[in-house]
Parts: structure tokens; C-alpha cells; sequence
């Protein structure tokens, strides 16, 4: 009988275990993969036919493309309230969201210093606010107060006011019931004698058709693709609080666990999001405008004569001075940060 020298013995032991360290190797390297893997729900708000849609679908492909399919990201509208959608991603009951500033201009005003009367005018003084300071500033905001980190930026289409009867003069719009969703032009259009009413996005159509509301203050590409021409056939576009931002956040604790090389990719892909939504915004604009006149509908565009009134000291301090307020109380100067704004957009 031949003896196993201590030198055979332990070649065949490692011969022996070679086959069950590949095994362990691999089983480790597929744990190791799985725990990189996540899969986030993205709360939305429902609204069906909006650039802002539009936008929150691109989130998933780009999440997928960006990590390989490690991280993938499902949307869902109904499992949050719009309201709840920035509370949920900061206690981590949702991870992810695309979410709205405005919602959050009571609570913080520099959410929706955009909408202060004749501060911004457009979507290219919107992009120039956000990249000269203001998006850096909330940017601060959302990771303090709601533990929540930026992706990207974006805005809905321009705002316009739908109405049943036509609003083309600032006495039009005494005693009108008109849907506003922010502070800022809820404050000014009770200055001029309207009936600021807030509405969430499902109740509109029967608050038009039942008379609740007279009109709507809403995003140019969601009114016509919800067809608020039809009960509201009168489109204008007042400049009023004209550009309503939208962000995409993650919640903080849950990015941070994704790899870091991950994340990095995935910026550049939210980044070239951001950009496609403030660079290519009038596009779409100019498609929901071309579609309502198509269908007869035209959009009447108030002279700036009748704006530069609606727009006068003695109705548009209201809001300021709800703003400036509203700042004391959270700790901050906002007849500066006003005047930031305004020296960054030369006005």
C-alpha cells in the first residue's frame, strides 16, 4: 500500500477544495453584485400628456443605461398625494421622487421665489436663476430640510389661464374663482379682486364643468392635453408666475448606498436630463400651442401694458410682502434675497 507523503496529502486536499473555493468565490461575487442591485419606486404626480411626464419617464432608461441595469428605478403616481411626495422621500418611506418646489413655497418661500410677480419672465430667466445661484441655493435646502439629494432640475411648460369667459383686461378678473397652486399668485390675484381657489390637478375638469372655478392657472402642454380647451376655451398667457419648476430627488441615506462610481454615471445621465428639460422647453411649448389652435384654440398673449398693471406695486406687493414674512419666520433675509435675484437677472 503506498503511503500519502505530507507533499501528496496536501495536493490532494487543495485538489480537493479547489472546486468548493471557485463555488464560494462565485456564490460571494454574485452576493457582492446583488447588494449593489437596487430597485427604487419613483412617487409622480399624475399628469398624463405634461412635459413634466415626459421628463419623469426618461428617469428609469437613463438609471438603467447609466448602471448597467444595477439600478432600476419604477415609477409609480398613486402611491403618495402630490403634497406627500417630498415628505415620503425624506423619511424614506419612498425612495425617489419628481417632485414640485412650488408644494413647498409656504413651508420654505426661496422654493418659489420664481413666482413672485415680474421676477421671472420666461424659462430663459428661470435657467439663468437656477444656474447663477438659485438652484445651488435649494440644492443647500433639500438636503437639510428634507434629506433629500438633487438629480436634476426642470420646469413645466409656461403657465397659462384657462377660462370660460375671456380674462383680457385687469378688471376681468374681479370676482373670477380661479384654480392657483402656490402662494405667490394666490396673494396677487386676491389683490385684484379674483377668488384664488386651490385645486388639486384630478378635480379640475367637474370644478369647470360644475362652475366650482371660472379658470385655471396651469401648464400650457398639460392643459391641452387634458383638452381644458373645451370646457375653458379662453387660453392667455399673463405672465403670470409663467415658469413652475419641478425637481427629481433621491433620498440621501439610499443614494449614498449605491457604489460611488454608480452614482457618478448616473449624474452625468441626470444632468443631460436637466439640461434637455430647460434647453428644449419651448419645443414643446410651441407643439401644445400649435395643437390647441389646430383644434381652434387659439393662445391670446396679454399686451404688456395690461401686465405691467396686474403687476403694479399696490396688487403685487401682497405677495412680496408674504414672502419677506414668510422668510423672517424661517430665518432668512428676503428682501435681499429679492434683490439677488433681481441684480442676477439685471433687473
Amino acid at each position: 500500500m503506498r503511503l500519502l507523503t505530507k507533499s501528496t496529502c496536501g495536493k490532494a486536499f487543495s485538489a480537493l477544495m479547489a472546486p468548493v473555493l471557485a463555488i464560494a468565490i462565485a456564490l460571494g461575487a454574485s452576493s457582492t453584485a446583488k447588494a449593489q442591485d437596487l430597485d427604487l419606486t419613483m412617487g409622480i404626480l399624475p399628469a398624463p400628456n405634461s412635459l413634466y411626464l415626459k421628463m419623469m419617464q426618461q428617469v428609469p432608461e437613463r438609471f438603467e443605461r447609466a448602471t448597467g441595469g444595477k439600478v432600476k428605478v419604477t415609477l409609480n403616481d398613486s402611491l403618495v398625494g402630490g403634497t406627500q411626495i417630498t415628505a415620503s422621500v425624506r423619511d424614506g418611506r419612498v425612495p425617489m421622487s419628481g417632485a414640485l418646489h412650488t408644494y413647498l413655497a409656504a413651508e420654505e418661500p426661496r422654493m418659489g421665489v420664481f413666482n413672485l410677480p415680474g421676477l421671472v419672465n420666461g424659462m430663459p430667466e428661470y435657467a439663468y436663476l437656477c444656474k447663477s445661484f438659485w438652484c445651488k441655493d435649494v440644492e443647500k435646502l433639500w438636503a437639510e430640510k428634507w434629506n433629500s439629494v438633487v438629480l436634476a432640475e426642470g420646469a413645466w411648460c409656461s403657465q397659462a389661464l384657462f377660462s370660460k369667459e375671456p380674462i383680457r383686461t385687469l378688471e376681468d378678473f374681479k370676482g373670477k374663482k380661479l384654480r392657483v397652486h402656490n402662494p405667490q399668485t394666490a396673494s396677487l390675484m386676491e389683490a385684484v379682486g379674483a377668488k384664488p381657489t386651490p385645486l388639486p390637478l384630478s378635480e379640475i375638469p367637474p370644478a369647470l364643468e360644475r362652475g366650482v372655478i371660472d379658470g385655471v392657472f396651469t401648464s400650457t402642454c398639460y392643459g391641452n392635453g387634458q383638452e381644458y380647451w373645451r370646457l375653458a376655451p379662453n387660453v392667455q398667457n399673463w405672465k403670470v408666475g409663467p415658469i413652475t419648476g419641478w425637481v427629481v430627488i433621491v433620498n440621501k441615506d439610499i443614494w449614498e448606498k449605491i457604489p460611488a462610481d454608480l452614482r457618478t454615471a448616473i449624474q452625468k445621465e441626470m444632468t443631460d436630463l436637466e439640461n434637455e428639460a430647460l434647453y428644449n422647453f419651448y419645443a414643446h411649448v410651441n407643439d401644445a400651442v400649435a395643437n390647441m389652435k389646430k383644434n381652434g384654440v387659439e393662445l391670446w398673449t396679454a399686451p404688456q401694458s395690461e401686465v405691467d398693471r396686474l403687476t403694479a406695486d399696490q396688487y403685487s406687493q401682497a405677495a412680496y410682502k408674504s414672502f419677506y414674512e414668510r422668510a423672517k419666520a424661517v430665518g432668512f433675509d428676503g428682501e435681499a434675497y429679492v434683490q439677488k435675484a433681481r441684480e442676477a437677472l439685471g433687473k
